[in-house]
Formats: structure tokens, C-alpha cells, sequence
């Protein structure tokens, strides 16, 4: 499977502050590919880089096979972008604004055009400065999904919206994810979870990992452990495991690559009097808490 989206080395600055690090992140065609982290961490800065909407300082690029700062408009009639701050056309109806941007896009299909209209409850006469926020994207991912574009790229399409809305965008994303690649960051864990195939999980500028989905739910797990009298935390402390938490003799920490027997192995060999072992899996917003955390005691 070839990379759609690829970035080598690279780096943001504005002026003396850093936004991105050294970025080395692979998007797979064909892949529902989430890009997650803290507010700051870069997520939209790296999303405006690969669109050509910002320069980066250093380091490269590439969208489609092609370096991002030279995408052609041949590239970008295959690229839909929904991002959470697009500004439309208020003045425009919906079906004036459809209609607008349907010569731009060879492969723009009126009857896919049609059917978003309807499947998302979207009066074509109304006028976009009408609409509701949620109403106002849909209007946005409906005229980037009416192309059947082989790039989707949406940065934070669910902020604000109602759950109802949310679905409806996300059903319309799995009904897309099987003819384009998408990439996404959003905030919004509970739902990535239920419909990503890869994740990035992007702090203060650096990609922490890079990995199939079930990969990562499948190497952490929350451990708490019961002693039968208070103990120490040993030192050192395994370096795949998160910092602990303490409450008189039970311990609680995060191992982020999981394998039973040798976690239970390695408890056993650092604590005398273990009662018991509690293993926990853990959802993606779990995960995404307890690396946050570890992240600003590091800061």
C-alpha cells in the first residue's frame, strides 16, 4: 500500500516559537487515518502545510505524490478539504454555491450532488448565511464529497456540533472511506475510535506514534496492582510504563505495550506481597488522558 499523504523532517516556526518538530508521518491510501493530540499541538498547522495553505520552515511535504507547495489544480480536483474555520460564500444559496464550484471538478457527479442534498436535509434555495453551523458543514462536505475526490482531509469537523449532526457527517464519511482516503484530526475520540483504521497522536509538535488502530488499543491496558502493605515505586521505573499513581497498597500505572505474561512477570519481580492484578483495556480517550498527562508533567 503506497503513502497518499508523507511528510519528511518537517518544521514550523513562528519566529522564534516551534509548532512542528521534525514531522515524519505516512498516511496509507486507502486508510481512515486520525491525526489526535493536546490544543497546540500542531494538528491544523501540519493539515494547512499539506494543502499549501502555509509555508513550512524546513522539511517536505507530499500529497498525492506530489511536493505540497507545487500541488496543480489537477491535484487539488482530486483533494476535498472541510476544515473546522471554512469560510463559504454566505451570499450564495446552497444550490447557486454547488453549482459554482461543479466546473472546477471533472469528476463532479450531479447526482451524487443530489443525494448529499438529501440525505443531509439541505434546502437548496436557502442561503449560506442562513444556516446553522452544523448545516453550514454539511453544505461544506457536500460539495467536496459530490466530486468523488480520492483525498478527503478534514481538520476538526465535529467541534460544535450536535450528536445527530455529528452522525450524519460520519456516516457520510464511511459511505466515502470505501473510494477515498481520509485524513482527520478532531477531538472528538469517541467517534474517531468507532471509524478509524490508523492513528498519529501529535505533542508540542512531535509524533509520538504512528500506528494501525488496533494496534494501539491493543498494546495499552491500565494496571492497578494490591499489595499486602504499602511499598515504594522501584526505581527506575520501566520505561514503557506511565508514571504511577499511589493510594496506600494499590498501584495504578499505564503500560503502553501490553503483554501479559511478561507485565506480570515484571510486577512480580519488582514488588514482594502482590495480592492481586487488575488489567484493564483501554478506550481511545483513555489512552489519549493518560498520555496528555504524562505529557505536561514532562513539559
Amino acid at each position: 500500500m503506497s503513502d497518499i499523504l508523507r511528510t519528511s523532517g518537517l518544521t514550523k516556526r513562528f519566529r522564534a516559537a516551534p509548532v512542528l518538530s521534525h514531522l515524519n508521518l505516512a498516511v496509507p491510501e486507502g486508510s481512515v487515518y486520525a491525526l489526535v493530540g493536546p490544543n497546540g499541538a500542531g494538528k491544523t498547522t501540519c493539515i494547512k502545510i499539506l494543502m499549501n495553505l502555509l509555508r513550512s520552515s524546513s522539511g517536505y511535504a507530499e500529497v498525492l505524490g506530489h511536493d505540497s507547495r507545487h500541488l496543480s489544480p489537477q491535484d487539488f480536483a482530486q483533494i476535498g478539504y472541510v476544515s473546522e474555520n471554512q469560510e463559504l460564500p454566505e451570499w450564495m444559496t446552497i444550490e447557486y454555491f454547488l453549482g459554482y464550484l461543479k466546473p472546477f471538478y471533472p469528476t463532479w457527479d450531479d447526482a451524487r450532488a443530489a443525494e448529499l442534498l438529501r440525505q443531509f436535509d439541505l434546502p437548496p434555495a436557502r442561503k449560506l448565511k442562513e444556516l446553522s453551523r452544523g448545516m453550514k458543514m454539511k453544505a461544506a462536505l457536500a460539495s467536496s464529497l459530490a466530486y468523488r475526490p480520492r483525498l478527503m482531509v478534514l481538520d476538526e469537523p465535529f467541534t460544535g456540533l450536535d450528536p445527530l449532526v455529528r452522525d450524519e457527517l460520519i456516516e457520510s464519511l464511511l459511505d466515502t472511506a470505501e473510494e477515498a482516503t481520509i485524513f482527520i484530526s478532531s477531538h472528538d475520540l469517541a467517534e474517531i475510535e468507532t471509524f478509524a483504521s490508523h492513528i498519529g497522536y501529535l505533542d508540542h509538535g512531535a509524533l509520538k506514534f504512528s500506528e494501525e488502530m488496533a494496534a494501539l488499543t491493543g498494546r495499552f491496558r491500565e494496571i492497578e496492582i494490591t499489595l499486602a502493605s504499602p511499598a515504594a515505586i522501584p526505581r527506575p521505573w520501566p520505561t514503557v510504563w506511565l508514571p504511577p499513581e499511589t493510594s496506600a497498597a494499590v498501584v495504578r500505572f499505564v503500560d503502553t505495550e501490553f503483554n501479559q505474561e511478561r507485565t506480570v512477570a515484571e510486577i512480580r519481580r519488582l514488588w514482594t506481597g502482590v495480592e492481586d492484578i487488575s488489567v484493564s483495556p483501554m478506550p481511545l480517550r483513555a489512552i489519549f488522558v493518560a498520555l496528555a498527562k504524562t505529557g505536561r508533567r514532562a513539559a
